[in-house]
Parts: structure tokens; C-alpha cells; sequence
């Protein structure tokens, strides 16, 4: 098991309140840097600007052992394009889809700014549809099955298939799980998947029922029906710490603190788990 971990948030929609001379910048996007027994970049947000946040926290990003992109939308990766580490190619993880030609409804191109042979010409790019251990403690969970009856029913997006529009839904995203003794960290990127889904996912692949926190973005925006369901099922299935964030309107932050008197963590925020 792990036994402590610290996870630093490079980038998100808010930044923390500047103290010092330090001043976090902000950006609709998220990135969050993991330090266990891997040291982990998850998402880098849409630009540079999470390396501007990780100088001001005192984190170097060489030393990064692993690079994982949640999913292929333009707000948690094309920050990459800005990382570029010394030495030897450093591993990138990500799905198989991370790379689809994605728009919105409106035809907006929302997908990952770079190809994947870009990618590839700068990391050791491993992509998988399975879970894949990081070490023993480790998961990127791969493509989460969606189970329930209140999760990613509907999209708004689209992918090019060919010539030929295909509903999208975002089946490449992703998350990340650690076993530490108090029970599982999770931390999404935008759980396009589902959050309970996750979860439930999380708990079959690690073979851990406790959950100890939730971090990262929970797609609940202007879904009141999956907002209950979700609070539902929380209440049901509790978790010590639930950190939404990103992609969690004001409404549901507000009933998320009602209900479980959650903390919103911003831009230049970290947390310890002994």
C-alpha cells in the first residue's frame, strides 16, 4: 500500500488566493501532479500555464515518471505541447480514442491539438483499453464500463469517422486509482464516464471497497436527475473525502457541500494522504 501520497493541482478552472508574491494562474482546464511511488502528471491542462503553477508549488516536472491523459479533449492535453523533458523519452499513457477527430454539436473542433505520431515522437506513448498497473499500488483504469442507468446516457458531442459523424461518447476517458491503507485515491479527469461508474470500476480493478478520496472533475453541470442519483449514491457508498472539481457547475458544488461538506480545490491547492 501507499503510504502517503500528495497530489498538487497545476491547473483548474480557479486559482488558490496568492500569498507571498506567489500568483496561480487559472485556466478552464485541469492537471493535477501526483507524488507517490510514481510520480505522476495527470492532464496538463490547455497550455503552459500548469508549469507555471508547479515552478510556483516548488515541483520540478523532470522528474515526472509517468505523463496519463484522462481523455482527447483540447482542455486537458494540449498543454503537452509545452512539456518538454530532458533525457529519455518519459511514458505517456493514455486510451486507444485519445486521439479521435471530436467536435461539439455546433462543429466546433474540441479534440487534442497534436497526433498521435507527435505524441509519439516525444514519449514513450502506451495506449491501452485495459488497466494497466503503474507498480503495485498504480492503475490507469483504462476504458470504464458504464453500468448504471443515470451515467453518460446522452452526448452533445460528435467524432468523425471517415466522412461520417458518430456520436461521441468519450469512451477513451479515463482515471487514475492508488490503493494507499486508508483505501483508494481516484483522481478524474472529467468522468465523461460516469463518476459512480468510476468508482465502481475503480473498486473491481484495485479489489478495495473502501474509498478514501474522490478527486477531479465530475462532469455535473446542468444534469439535476444525475446530480441526485450521484448524491445518491454516494450517501450510499461513502467516501471520506469527495474533491469535485473542473467540470462541476456552481449548482452541483452547492448541493455537493449540502450533502457531504465538500472542500473545492483551485489552481496552486494540494493535499496529503498519510
Amino acid at each position: 500500500m501507499e503510504r502517503s501520497v500528495k497530489i498538487s493541482i497545476l491547473m483548474e478552472n480557479q486559482a488558490s488566493m496568492s500569498s507571498l508574491g506567489k500568483t496561480f494562474l487559472a485556466q478552464h482546464g485541469l492537471s493535477v501532479f501526483v507524488d507517490a511511488s510514481k510520480r505522476i502528471l495527470f492532464d496538463t491542462g490547455p497550455t503552459s500555464i500548469f508549469m507555471h503553477n508547479a515552478k510556483l508549488l516548488g515541483i520540478d516536472l523532470e522528474v515526472t515518471d509517468v505523463v496519463i491523459l484522462s481523455h482527447g479533449h483540447w482542455d486537458h492535453s494540449d498543454g503537452l505541447k509545452s512539456f518538454q523533458p530532458m533525457g529519455p523519452k518519459k511514458l505517456l499513457v493514455a486510451h486507444p480514442q485519445m486521439f479521435a477527430d471530436r467536435y461539439r454539436a455546433t462543429g466546433e473542433y474540441i479534440g487534442v491539438g497534436f497526433t498521435q505520431q507527435e505524441a509519439a515522437d516525444r514519449f514513450e506513448l502506451f495506449l491501452t483499453q485495459e488497466p494497466y498497473m503503474l507498480d503495485d499500488h498504480i492503475y490507469f483504469l483504462g476504458e470504464i464500463p458504464r453500468v448504471n442507468d443515470f451515467e453518460a446516457k446522452q452526448t452533445k458531442f460528435f467524432y468523425l469517422d471517415g466522412q461520417e459523424k458518430r456520436p461521441d461518447f468519450i469512451m477513451d476517458d479515463s482515471a487514475l486509482a492508488i490503493r494507499t491503507a486508508k483505501g483508494l485515491v481516484i483522481v478524474t479527469g472529467c468522468s465523461h464516464a460516469g463518476i459512480c461508474n468510476i468508482v465502481e470500476y475503480a473498486k473491481e480493478v484495485c479489489n478495495e471497497d473502501r474509498i478514501h478520496v474522490v478527486l477531479g472533475g465530475f462532469h455535473l453541470l446542468d444534469m439535476a436527475e444525475q446530480l441526485e442519483r450521484t448524491i445518491a449514491y454516494f450517501l450510499e457508498n461513502p467516501v471520506d473525502q469527495l474533491y469535485p472539481m473542473h467540470c462541476t457547475g456552481p449548482p452541483a458544488l452547492s448541493r455537493l457541500y449540502q450533502a457531504f461538506g465538500i472542500r473545492k480545490l483551485c489552481a496552486g491547492d494540494a493535499i496529503e494522504i498519510d
